[in-house]
């Protein structure tokens, strides 16, 4: 496989780290993004030339631009366009306030937004690239008390979905990445908690009964299905990460198709006998 040079967004811990490490180490070039510089100073002395650290804020369209325009113009090129930047917002969704609704959305669709945006016009003049997004299982199904988590995640899906059949014609290809459970601080320090209310006390407590004591997977492990993933010429559209994923999902489109055709009879009802 030739050299790829590769975008990352939020790569100074969890997946992105992983990931940009793992591409460093294959002998790729990396542009790098993150809150704080200085959490990549590792593995610049490590890689030298090949990572060029970028401090960006996700949210900041302008930002966003100015990071993979200098990205761009510093490699000559972008293979690999890699969203991951994010976080998890905490709270049923009563508990969860505007402010902290819309900082969610901003980050975690809107800076998948802006990425794309300011890629896609440098892919498209270098004839192809592959962009891929981190979503979550959490954007297939739903986990209550994270409600606006989820709806960022089903956002994502829906816009790298249409836009994989957007830029086919250019030779972009795009993947959704789709962890299950990780051993990521994704529920430590940069997770956000609603206040919460006595209410939903009880939905709480059955929730850590039944995934408390869960398993969580090793984010290095995820290292090889990612680079299988770029380096493939014709990847999927969506990759799940995890060794209960698939079955999980099985289990809700089920569900889905079930109810959907025992509710059929009324769904053609309501087509009407429009022409």
């Amino acid at each position: 496989m030739s050299k790829k040079v590769w975008f990352i967004t939020g790569a100074s811990r969890g997946f992105g780290r992983v990931w940009a490490k793992a591409a460093l180490a294959r002998g790729d070039s990396v542009a790098a993004t993150v809150r704080d510089i200085a959490a990549l100073d590792d593995l610049v002395q490590s890689y030298g030339s090949a990572l060029l650290p970028l401090t960006l804020d996700v949210a900041d369209r302008s930002a966003v631009f100015s990071a993979v325009g200098e990205a761009h113009r510093h490699f000559g090129r972008l293979d690999v366009v890699l969203h991951n930047a994010g976080y998890g917002l905490f709270g049923a969704v009563e508990e969860t306030e505007e402010a902290a609704a819309r900082a969610q959305m901003d980050t975690n669709f809107f800076g998948a937004l802006w990425v794309i945006q300011a890629a896609l016009p440098l892919l498209r003049a270098q004839g192809g690239g592959h962009i891929l997004a981190v979503s979550s299982l959490s954007g297939i199904i739903t986990f209550p008390t994270a409600s606006v988590y989820g709806a960022s995640k089903w956002a994502v899906e829906g816009l790298c979905e249409t836009l994989a059949k957007e830029v086919a014609d250019f030779g972009i290809k795009v993947t959704l990445i789709e962890p299950g459970g990780y051993d990521t601080d994704w529920r430590g320090a940069s997770a956000q908690h609603s206040a919460k209310l006595d209410a939903y006390t009880g939905l709480r407590e059955k929730l850590a009964a039944a995934y408390g004591s869960r398993t969580l997977g090793d984010p290095s492990a995820t290292a090889d299905a990612i680079m299988q993933v770029v380096d493939a010429p014709t990847p999927p559209l969506r990759l799940l990460l995890g060794s209960t994923a698939l079955q999980i999902v099985e289990h809700t489109y089920t569900d889905r198709l079930a109810t959907w055709r025992q509710w059929e009879t009324v769904s053609k009802a309501a087509q009407g006998n429009a022409s």
